[in-house]
């Protein structure tokens, strides 16, 4: 709870930095706070306490996920600087927005009744609606935002369903009481039907086959930054949530329950990548990528009872690499007006750092070894093959196979094609995320112990 209401004062102070204009202290005083804010909430690891009527439940599930998201947002918020030199007049309303849809992300994990939970996801997807059409002269960014905002209204619609059937059906919205009654003999009908609702519109939010269809144009029509903070921050955050949901409400999941993630998880897998196969656009690629990856982390949800670690270490690896990935596009496509391949051509011998950042990045999304994105999925197969879903594994693995193809066309762009333009400049902030994300991602591939123990 006090990580939330620091949050909050975080944001508000950002807002009144713009009133005093002191723009120029807007990001480096954010960093900062988010740091202290970091410390604050891993203080608070391993004490469990409820506020406010059990509307708040801090766990070491929610500190642990907690203190990803706050990493993401400190890396996000870094970037800004660069992104946002162009609209140093708005620069605090864009800063604002991040660290209040971070809160709305911090509840979505730490709630303890459903009011909160939506609460927390609407929170986030009002800052993603705004921050998905902020550049206001793009037509596609305009459309980008429209979409987002029709697809992610229906989605909450669902949602709101499903949580009234979940309370029609037990009479309360405390999850705790929900979990007690959902142990007894005789069910409502309401229940499972509302679980479902529940489960659908959460698949909406990380972009699961047959949801998907927003994503590929909001992701392009998105501003570079917006597409990073989507197809890393957002989606696991989603992810996470779905997780805590099914868990904390005792859904005993049926077996036709856990076909139907199979099916799903199969597909996501399979059309992401072969879509991703096509694309000449690097964010729709990365669209396309993400959506695959979504079909990994439902595997998690086949074992609610021993898979939060896995799913922490998931979601930090592919994280970690979306970060490093997106901070060398936004450097190659700044001031342009697409994220065409033909933009990375050379980047091997003009800017040999990013070129060798993004290419680790790509690997560790691939699942090649010493990168923590190999040791995720290692981990993830092994224990989807213990709970007997031998098929899926199968499946996944051949995913990861067609993976290579496309990842490896970017990395060939760089390397094997001749540059025709000449670029300038090492911001240094960029250099330091790109680094920072990736040397994060080595270590927790070699040291994987250090995040599986946490919740193990």
């Amino acid at each position: 709870m006090n990580t939330l209401i620091a949050i909050i004062g975080l944001g508000v102070l950002c807002l009144v930095f713009e009133i005093l204009n002191l723009r120029k202290a807007i990001v480096p005083i954010t960093i900062i706070g988010l740091l202290a804010v970091l410390g604050l909430n891993i203080s608070e690891f391993g004490s469990t306490e409820s506020y406010y009527g059990n509307m708040i439940v801090v766990s070491k599930f929610s500190t642990a996920f907690s203190s990803l998201f706050i990493v993401l947002t400190i890396f996000l918020v870094a970037l800004g600087h660069h992104f946002y030199d162009n609209h140093q007049n708005k620069i605090s309303d864009y800063i604002a927005i991040k660290v209040f849809l971070l809160s709305g992300a911090v509840a979505m994990v730490s709630f303890g009744n459903l009011a909160m939970f939506f609460l927390g996801i609407e929170v986030l997807s009002i800052s993603l609606y705004v921050l998905a059409a902020s550049d206001r002269l793009n037509l596609k960014s305009n459309e980008a935002g429209m979409k987002y905002f029709l697809m992610g209204s229906f989605a909450s619609g669902i949602l709101l369903f499903g949580i009234c059937l979940v309370y029609g059906a037990m009479g309360s919205f405390d999850v705790a009481e929900i979990n007690e009654l959902s142990q007894s003999a005789e069910l409502p009908i309401w229940f499972p039907i509302g679980i479902a609702l529940l489960t659908v519109g959460m698949f909406f939010k990380i972009a699961a086959v047959p949801f998907h269809f927003w994503a590929p144009d909001v992701y392009e029509g998105s501003p570079a930054l917006t597409t990073a903070l989507m197809s890393t921050l957002a989606k696991i955050v989603a992810m996470t949530t779905l997780y805590k949901l099914l868990s904390v409400l005792n859904a005993d999941i049926s077996e036709n329950y856990k076909m139907v993630i199979v099916v799903i998880s199969m597909a996501s897998m399979t059309v992401g990548n072969i879509m991703a196969l096509k694309q000449t656009n690097v964010k729709r690629m990365l669209a396309f990528s993400g959506i695959s990856h979504a079909g990994f982390m439902l595997m998690t949800l086949l074992s609610l009872a021993t898979s939060a670690s896995s799913l922490l270490y998931y979601t930090t690896a592919y994280a970690l690499a979306g970060i490093a990935a997106f901070s060398v596009i936004l450097y190659v496509c700044k001031n342009k007006h697409n994220e065409d391949i033909t933009n990375f051509h050379g980047l091997g011998k003009t800017h040999p750092f990013l070129a060798a950042v993004l290419t680790a990045s790509l690997l560790s999304m691939a699942g090649i070894p010493i990168f923590a994105g190999f040791f995720a999925k290692l981990i993830l197969f092994t224990q989807t093959i213990q709970n007997g879903f031998i098929a899926l594994v199968i499946v996944a693995v051949i995913n990861s196979i067609i993976s290579v193809g496309y990842y490896f066309k970017l990395i060939l762009a760089m390397y094997t094609k001749e540059s025709n333009e000449e670029r300038t400049g090492q911001p240094f902030l960029i250099y330091a995320v790109a680094f920072t994300a990736i040397a994060l991602n080595i270590i927790i591939g070699l040291f994987p112990s250090l995040i599986l123990d946490l919740l193990g």
